[in-house]
């Protein structure tokens, strides 16, 4: 199994008590297998399981116990790529659903989140999307009227209204509302809790699948490591980043990884800052936001490598260079770093997630929600999913799909 994050992870010391589920010891059947049991597999599920679908979940370790541990919980309509220059590469009709489904994607984790009987951490955030210099004015409010033109919720403030807000001044920034923020180890958890007790969902950690392979008639055979066989009509593979487990290698993604701190609770707090998630312009960039409890996320500062970095030495300068960029935002915060990570992370060449079935291959689908807003993708995807496997159009679904013609050109 791929080492997908090394430090001291914050989500999972905020929940202790959770359910564990049995190693699948035989053999069975479902309409749908998904193999994966982390942010995406685990919507999925729920969206599958709720409809009334027979769902099997398969996780070879933990659920939420890859990459979800290491994310940042951060649920954003805008995305790595800016709508404006979405629309040059992929046409504006298409960005622009592709924009709109982020934001109704968010609005579906809420509805779910509300379904749940935990408490997941999940809330509404603006997002201040910063200038880092005077030469990136003009590319922000190109990007400020392509959104306001296209009927998002969004304002534009000049330096004043920035320093009268904050502790701060840049040269100008896109306010934008309708993000929000969750506690993403609660949120896997309770998800898969939920679908199991309540819809029938067939949860099984620890098992491995090894192999699968297609009858004559389109079932697909899955088999584990424990010998046990998963007979299915469809399989999502929902496995986050290890793209070299895909059998049709039609995944084109660039692996690298990023940093993340957490601090203690700052005890001088202006309420107001809990309300924004700031990121700036500059690449490689800087993000962070404020917990209900005061702490400070923040995080970036990509690396071209895969490898998480595991000596600790080097973890921590990473770790103080964020807390001086935190710092620098906001100069009375003093509360130290209590856990830092670094992750690896996915970012597709066209700058989209991959959803929807393998051309080459019938009944196999992928949910891979790579780049920064994975969570958001992941919840698209189970819509598309459910789409596709209900055999009803979706208009995104071209967009994401694995054979989009956005992948021929990168």
């Amino acid at each position: 199994m791929k080492i997908l994050h090394k430090g001291h992870l914050y989500w999972p010391e905020t929940l202790t008590n959770y359910a564990a589920y049995p190693t699948l010891d035989g053999d069975t059947e479902a309409e749908v297998a998904i193999i994966g049991g982390g942010m995406s597999g685990s919507i999925c599920a729920y969206k599958l399981a709720q409809q009334g679908v027979k769902t099997i979940l398969l996780e070879r370790g933990d659920v939420a116990g890859g990459s979800t541990t290491a994310n940042t919980g951060l649920l954003q309509f805008c995305n790595d790529i800016m709508l404006c220059d979405l629309i040059d590469q992929i046409g504006e009709r298409d960005a622009v659903l592709f924009y709109k489904g982020c934001a109704e994607a968010i609005v579906q984790l809420g509805e779910v989140a509300a379904e749940l009987e935990a408490d997941v951490g999940f809330g509404p955030k603006i997002s201040l999307y910063v200038a880092s210099t005077e030469q990136d004015l003009p590319k922000l409010k190109r990007e400020y009227e392509t959104l306001k033109r296209h009927g998002f919720d969004v304002s534009y403030w000049e330096p004043d209204q920035i320093a009268a807000a904050f502790p701060f001044r840049k040269p100008g920034a896109i306010v934008t509302r309708g993000d929000a923020q969750v506690n993403p180890f609660r949120f896997v958890h309770s998800v898969i809790e939920a679908a199991a007790s309540r819809y029938k969902l067939a949860v099984h950690e620890h098992t491995d699948v090894v192999s699968h392979e297609t009858e004559a008639d389109g079932t697909h055979v899955l088999r584990t490591s424990a010998q046990a066989v998963i007979r299915a009509k469809h399989v999502i593979y929902a496995i986050g980043y290890e793209p070299e487990e895909l059998h049709g290698q039609l995944i084109k993604a660039n692996l690298d990884r990023t940093f993340v701190i957490v601090t203690e609770p700052q005890t001088h707090l202006q309420p107001s800052y809990k309300d924004y998630f700031v990121w700036e312009t500059a690449r490689p960039y800087f993000y962070m936001r404020i917990t209900d409890d005061g702490r400070v996320i923040a995080g970036g500062y990509d690396e071209e490598s895969p490898v998480p970095l595991e000596e600790k030495n080097a973890r921590n300068k990473h770790a103080e260079l964020l807390l001086t960029r935190v710092q620098a935002f906001y100069p009375s915060f003093d509360a130290p770093i209590a856990h830092e990570w670094n992750a690896t992370f996915g970012l597709s060449r066209d700058n989209l997630p991959f959803i929807g079935e393998d051309p080459n291959w019938s009944g196999v689908y992928y949910c891979l929600g790579y780049g920064g807003n994975g969570t958001v993708y992941s919840m698209m995807g189970a819509n598309l999913l459910y789409a596709q496997i209900s055999q009803t159009a979706h208009e995104l679904s071209p967009i994401v799909a694995l054979n989009r013609p956005s992948l021929q050109n990168v």
